[in-house]
């Protein structure tokens, strides 16, 4: 299965090709908050999230997975659902992302990176 790290950009038709490969019409992600970027593909967002810490030495608190649906609107393409969400030393007790400011930095990061 193909990862991906995305610093500047990457077309929906790419994340729906990365979906084709494992979901169908989902693809994993992981959001690094405090440097802007996101790991995609894939079969496991823990995979993600290691993929980020090795080669972006991200840290645990500023990674949070999602999953992508391509092929809905910007307004509802977005599933925070993930098993690396859970942090409760950090403060997040559930596999949702709770804090309403860093929904809305995963948000814009997607948002920023996802072309048309």
């Amino acid at each position: 299965m193909v990862t991906r790290i995305v610093k500047t950009s990457i077309t929906k038709a790419e994340l729906s090709e990365l979906a084709k490969e494992c979901y169908g019409d989902m693809v994993k992600a992981v959001v690094d908050v405090a440097q802007g970027i996101m790991a995609v593909g894939g079969e496991m967002h823990a995979d993600l999230e290691t993929l980020l810490t090795e080669e972006e030495h991200s840290k645990r608190e500023d990674t949070w997975g999602i999953n992508i649906y391509p092929a809905k609107s910007r307004e509802e393409w977005v599933e925070f659902d993930s098993m690396v969400n859970l942090k409760p030393h950090f403060g997040n007790r559930s596999r949702d992302v709770e804090n309403e400011e860093i929904r809305e930095k995963i948000m814009a990061i997607v948002q920023k990176l996802v072309a048309d």
